[in-house]
């Protein structure tokens, strides 16, 4: 079997092609009669947890034989990211994730959705909270309570020290260019000129 494109994936830290690609050659394995021995499952479970499809990800897991899951340990750890994803155990997706010793060639990987769920989750609490206790992002964020104040503080929400609470900073909704009637008619005209 070939898995050369996703080993370049890996190597190019391509990590949003994966799923479709393991999709896809799994699914070209499968109709070839191919043995999938050699098959990154460990992978392939965690390029769904990264694009945030846990419905994929969870088929993907119930579909796998139980000698599969019970040979590999890296895959169970993934999967107990999954898990925790599932049922919004926020700090639980960073405990599982640190708390096994990946390979090397998954470790950055695992780095890289840690990041991105990072980033997913911030995003989920600016648009949530207009304040928030520090003691709440770290805990959502995964990260002691000097660390998340400085990702916050480094992403333009305030801190009032004296009662440990941060001061969300909302995006600046962007407005639409109102088209003035002028200028619609203007460019009627020029469509009906096209036209005839």
């Amino acid at each position: 079997m070939d898995l050369s494109a996703v080993q370049a994936s890996l190597s190019d830290k391509s990590y949003s092609s994966l799923a479709p690609l393991c999709d896809e050659l799994l699914l070209q394995a499968a109709s070839r009669g191919t043995t999938t021995d050699e098959w990154p499952y460990a992978v392939h479970l965690l390029a769904h947890l990264y694009l945030n499809d846990l419905n994929s990800a969870r088929f993907f897991w119930k579909s796998l034989p139980q000698e599969v899951k019970g040979a590999r340990p890296e895959l169970a750890a993934i999967w107990r990211i999954g898990q925790c994803l599932w049922n919004r155990d926020y700090a639980g997706v960073y405990t599982a994730a640190q708390g096994f010793e990946w390979g090397p060639d998954i470790a950055d990987f695992i780095a890289a959705f840690l990041e991105s769920y990072r980033q997913r989750i911030f995003q989920l609490l600016t648009s949530a909270y207009s304040t928030i206790t520090v003691a709440d992002v770290a805990h959502f964020m995964g990260m002691s309570e000097e660390d998340s104040t400085n990702y916050a503080v480094q992403n333009g929400w305030s801190l009032d020290a004296g009662t440990k609470m941060l001061t969300v900073k909302k995006p600046k909704a962007q407005t639409n260019q109102k088209l003035d009637a002028s200028k619609l008619q203007r460019l009627t005209e020029c469509v009906f000129h096209l036209e005839h």
